[in-house]
């Protein structure tokens, strides 16, 4: 059956969206390309991105809402149902499920009484939306949960437990790395464009981990301190850095002797299909 056009929000509200949104507008030369940001916006209210929201898009950016319809199914980034205050992403690519990221999904799956998607995504409590992630971008630090896309690196399903726990309890929780951890909707309005006042966030961000440096250390020749870059869970430390003296190659390095550069060692001829 066709559905009724979406209720527009309260007058308050919309007043205060329009203003965020000319805001955000105004950053581009093509007011389409504000699309993206915008959506995050309708999410920082909703939590989702309703009809409501997408609605308000087009209308703002003079677009048809299947045009917006268009953008937010295709980021799974756009919420399309009601979720938690805390999406928690668990990464269940090859490396993180080879190291016990299927393990993770699976016990918090039993361990919160949720399911595998849809509205039973989500804690009765409406806490905690509990999903898959293809990658986390963090393979160093495998396995790898995301609370509201802040890291939590090297999990396993007893520390993961723990973390939804301390998160439907309200206890304080602290990412691996990365900016303080905030709600959902306080995520989605950092997403639109809008700057992170709370005292200290900004700075707290910092840079690549460890791990994600130690191979641009090793290109640029400089030689590994003893501290390991990421310990084991089983806690014993590993030192296994390259002795000092030894040298690794890299595409900084000049030319080596190779069969392209070696006459003693000539590269022959690329065999034909088949020979």
């Amino acid at each position: 059956m066709p559905q009724l056009p979406a209720p527009d929000y309260p007058a308050d509200v919309r007043a205060r969206l329009v203003a965020d949104g000319r805001e955000i507008i105004a950053r581009y030369p093509d007011s389409r390309s504000a699309l993206l940001p915008l959506l995050h916006l309708c999410q920082a209210e909703e939590g989702y991105v309703s009809r409501t929201g997408m609605a308000f898009c087009a209308e703002l950016l003079e677009l048809t809402t299947a045009e917006v319809t268009a953008v937010a199914t295709f980021y799974s980034m756009y919420r399309r149902k009601p979720s938690g205050e805390y999406q928690v992403g668990v990464c269940t690519n090859t490396l993180c499920a080879v190291m016990g990221g299927d393990a993770i999904f699976d016990e918090l799956k039993s361990h919160l009484g949720v399911g595998n998607n849809g509205p039973d995504m989500t804690t009765a409590d409406g806490k905690v939306t509990l999903e898959h992630i293809e990658c986390n971008a963090a393979c160093d630090f495998a396995p790898v949960v995301m609370v509201n896309w802040e890291f939590f690196d090297n999990q396993d399903p007893e520390s993961a437990k723990r973390l939804v726990d301390d998160l439907r309890a309200g206890r304080p929780v602290e990412p691996t790395r990365g900016a303080p951890l905030c709600t959902y909707k306080e995520t989605a309005r950092i997403l639109a464009g809008f700057p992170d006042e709370r005292p200290g966030a900004v700075a707290a961000t910092g840079g690549a981990g460890p791990a994600s440096l130690a191979g641009l250390r090793l290109a640029k020749g400089e030689t590994p301190g003893a501290k390991r870059v990421v310990h084991p869970r089983g806690g014993q430390v590993r030192n296994d850095e390259p002795q000092p003296g030894s040298h690794h190659l890299s595409s900084h390095d000049a030319p080596q002797q190779t069969s392209a550069s070696d006459p003693a060692h000539p590269a022959g001829p690329a065999a034909e299909e088949g020979e």
